[in-house]
């Protein structure tokens, strides 16, 4: 289990390095956009491009997010509950997101293999987008595995 929450938390964290280079990029892109505005000369194609990063950003942070358990999580009524009913929900919950994510990551796998097959390209750049379906794909993958991990944890009882 351990060897296996090393493995998670190292592609986590990898997935986290590039989302902060792909906010970098975003950052620049939309200000270099703003600034060029002012000479009316902006970048063709920004929102495409600020779109496409946005969706890579938010993908590629989940699983990391997920680990560090710093989502939001609504627990009005569960606090009033006994710890083995918390218990058993929380079972109950890591399961449940890690077939729902399994099945998003799923579902962006065949769109994009559609996309890429159909060589369907951006409106205004006219790229090929489904490598950022597939990333987009792969942040969902990485958030399934983390949350059937805590679901092993909470299941033998192990420590984050």
């Amino acid at each position: 289990m351990k060897y296996l929450d090393m493995v998670n938390n190292f592609f986590n964290k990898v997935l986290l390095f590039l989302a902060g280079i792909a906010v970098l990029a975003l950052m620049l892109l939309a200000t270099g956009n703003v600034v060029l505005r002012i000479f009316h000369m902006p970048f063709r194609g920004t929102y495409e491009i600020v779109s496409f990063l946005g969706a890579v950003v938010i993908a590629f942070a989940l699983g990391y997010t997920q680990k560090r358990r710093d989502n939001i999580v609504v627990d009005i009524l569960t606090d009033k509950f006994p710890d083995a009913i918390k218990e058993t929900i929380d079972k109950v919950a890591s399961i449940a997101m890690t077939i729902f994510f399994g099945i998003v990551a799923w579902q962006l796998y065949i769109w994009g293999m559609k996309i890429m097959e159909s060589s369907e390209v951006s409106e205004t750049l006219k790229i090929i987008f489904h490598p950022y379906i597939f990333m987009t794909a792969a942040g969902f993958i990485m958030l399934a595995v983390t949350t059937f991990i805590q679901f092993l944890k909470n299941l033998f009882h192990e420590e984050d």
